[in-house]
């Protein structure tokens, strides 16, 4: 279909999890990140320049845009606890380290941080933020919502209008073991490496999640997670449904992943094939950022990529 669109926090104890009642911000706290320095996000995006001939071409385009982080959501997709592709699961294992202390440090500046684990949020069914994004005041979105089923939760496929063909074949779902891994779904939940705090909010809902930002006044959503080719872009809380909603959306492009097989066309480097649909999303839904914006230092990279370094 075409898309129209815990107060201690989380507590790990002898096997249980344990979940505080406190869901709302102090007055304090709330005064700190409305008054908080906006968000420096040095964009880049992929535009038509024009040529001598008439003709035109593609060019990253690299400018800088202020966002106040009261204003800001920033949403995780998928970093779930594990995966059916070793591969994969290692690599969000990898990541999902340096991904917390971009979420930490986002939080901290006031944005409003979202956990989507998509088809596992019921194992936070009893949690303060799994409640706070169903307890969300229904808001009728601008354009329709994803309605048709996907791996668990409604999916937003591509509008050949919009977007042309991804420029990886995904076609065998992307393991690049060695050995091929038998898909059976293993995740139950989101990583642990991965922190929720007290004000934070769970869902896998596109309706959720745009009640949740229409309470706060929120316009502007930074994304990161797994996996860029299909969840990332596709589930109902994703690129595609934020863009068809209104939405300002930026994916952090260090903080993400591909289910990509070398072996498959275009024949490139695993991370390679990531760049490729990083470029993709540049070109078809929305600009990128590094993390660099947000946490300072250089942007990640995958142990495993061995690739000359190159500019972010």
């Amino acid at each position: 279909m075409k898309c129209g669109w815990l107060a201690a926090g989380l507590i790990l104890a002898a096997g249980w999890q344990v979940w505080t009642t406190s869901t709302d911000l102090t007055a304090g706290e709330k005064a700190v990140a409305q008054n908080a320095k906006p968000l420096e996000l040095h964009i880049r995006k992929s535009v038509a320049v024009p040529k001598p001939d008439g003709k035109t071409e593609r060019a990253s385009v690299e400018s800088t845009v202020e966002w106040a982080p009261n204003k800001t959501a920033l949403i995780i997709c998928d970093m779930w606890d594990n995966h059916w592709c070793k591969g994969a699961a290692k690599r969000v294992e990898e990541l999902a380290v340096p991904m917390n202390k971009v979420i930490a440090t986002a939080r901290e500046r006031g944005v409003f941080i979202i956990h989507a684990p998509s088809t596992t949020v019921d194992f936070y069914k009893d949690s303060p933020q799994r409640k706070r994004a169903q307890a969300a005041k229904f808001v009728k979105t601008p354009a329709p919502l994803a309605t048709v089923e996907r791996w668990g939760t409604a999916w937003c496929y591509p509008d050949p209008k919009r977007e042309s063909e991804l420029p990886i074949d995904d076609s065998d779902m992307g393991c690049d073991c060695a050995t091929k891994c038998e898909i059976v779904p293993p995740w139950t939940r989101q990583i642990k490496t991965i922190d929720i705090a007290p004000e934070d909010a769970i869902t896998d809902n596109g309706q959720e999640t745009f009640n949740l930002l229409a309470e706060r006044g929120i316009d502007n959503v930074i994304i990161m997670g797994v996996h860029l080719n299909m969840c990332v872009l596709g589930r109902p809380f994703a690129i595609r449904q934020l863009v068809a909603q209104g939405k300002n959306v930026v994916l952090v492009r260090d903080m993400t992943d591909t289910m990509y097989n070398s072996k498959m066309k275009p024949f490139v480097n695993h991370f390679e094939g990531t760049d490729l649909v990083v470029a993709h999303v540049e070109r078809n839904w929305c600009p990128t950022i590094t993390s660099t914006d947000i946490v300072g230092g250089k942007p990640f990279r995958f142990a495993e990529d061995k690739r000359p370094a190159k500019s972010p």
